[in-house]
């Protein structure tokens, strides 16, 4: 019988916290989240940040791309809670060995950073996490980047197109599932949907048995999920 389908919190709780927060990240951890899905950039000193967009306009106190500040200078900006902008370094600690499933998306797909794959790969080597990380991206280019660094690793390709003949295309570039904007039926292969914030959606892709859902509000899904599957 297959297991349900995993719930990941997209960019942490959304809902409640500053999306890609660690206030918003450690209230997931404390009830229950099954899945964290958090996406990372680098700094102008190559240091992983967690962050959505490239610019930090749209969720800081401040204005610019993440690339052309030093970590210490964007020490000096703030989410919407005061919080600063988390690193991957410490998003990783708050993580711990908790039985959490990560989903680590290289932002690469507008800025392709220097060196990234090798940066957060090294970063990882370093933890002792419960569960091997999921990784995505929309750049096709740096997942297999990512395949030349760490081959034995977990990637998936997100896409808001419909992918032709999805289970070969899976075979063709060594993935092990794809990141969908919407399910296709033609698909045997693993697929995860994002992002999921609707009841009738939801309960359709959970009969679906898809292997996961990105939402910005994991309590809710959980829930629906528990009760109607």
């Amino acid at each position: 019988m297959q297991s349900k389908t995993l719930i990941f919190g997209h960019r942490g709780y959304p809902k409640q916290f500053p999306e890609n927060s660690l206030a918003g990240f450690r209230y997931a951890l404390a009830h229950g989240i099954e899945g964290l899905e958090f996406d990372v950039h680098l700094t102008r000193d190559q240091v992983p940040m967690i962050m959505h967009d490239e610019k930090i306009n749209r969720t800081t106190d401040d204005k610019g791309f993440i690339q052309d500040y030093s970590l210490s200078e964007l020490r000096q900006v703030h989410l919407k809670n005061g919080e600063s902008i988390p690193t991957l370094a410490e998003f990783l600690t708050l993580v711990g060995n908790s039985s959490v499933q990560l989903n680590l998306e290289f932002k690469t797909d507008q800025i392709q950073y220097p060196d990234i794959e090798r940066i957060v790969f090294a970063m990882l080597k370093e933890m002792t996490l419960n569960k091997p990380v999921i990784f995505s991206s929309f750049h096709l280019p740096t997942l297999e980047r990512c395949q030349q660094l760490a081959p034995n690793e977990i990637y998936c390709w997100l896409t808001k197109m419909n992918v032709p003949n999805p289970n070969q295309f899976l075979i063709d570039h060594h993935l092990a599932g794809l990141h969908l904007k919407h399910y296709q039926s033609d698909m045997t292969g693993t697929q995860r949907i994002w992002t999921v914030n609707r009841r009738g959606p939801a309960i359709k892709l959970f009969k679906q048995q898809v292997a996961g859902i990105f939402t910005d509000d994991f309590v809710q899904m959980m829930q629906i999920r528990d009760q109607t599957m």
